[in-house]
């Protein structure tokens, strides 16, 4: 095999991935949002948190460590509504970059 088209392969391979590490971050930056003074990630952490609160007002701990007062039902709206926005973008983005390869 020519060395030059290994060499080729080998950088688009790398770059695919750096790209997709890229792509992560990118997204995962944009799960951050806030609710009452407090710094929230969207995720499967903080909807299984809320999901396991008995109580409509509770406290939580947010992003930065400080304990927050919410109403869960709010907060779980935010973050259902977050992380479904963003994963679809990434979903779209990721299959775009997966394509290009």
């Amino acid at each position: 095999m020519d060395t030059e088209n290994i060499i080729k392969q080998s950088r688009a391979r790398f770059d695919h991935n750096q790209a997709r590490q890229i792509l992560r971050e990118k997204y995962e930056a944009k799960m951050l949002f806030t609710y009452n003074d407090g710094m929230w990630r969207a995720g499967p952490e903080l909807l299984m948190t809320i999901a396991v609160c008995p109580e409509e007002d509770a406290v939580l701990v947010d992003e930065y460590g400080n304990p927050v007062q919410i109403n869960t039902l709010e907060l779980e709206l935010l973050a259902q509504q977050r992380w479904q926005e963003q994963m679809n973008a990434w979903l779209v983005e990721f299959t775009e970059l997966s394509t290009k390869r």
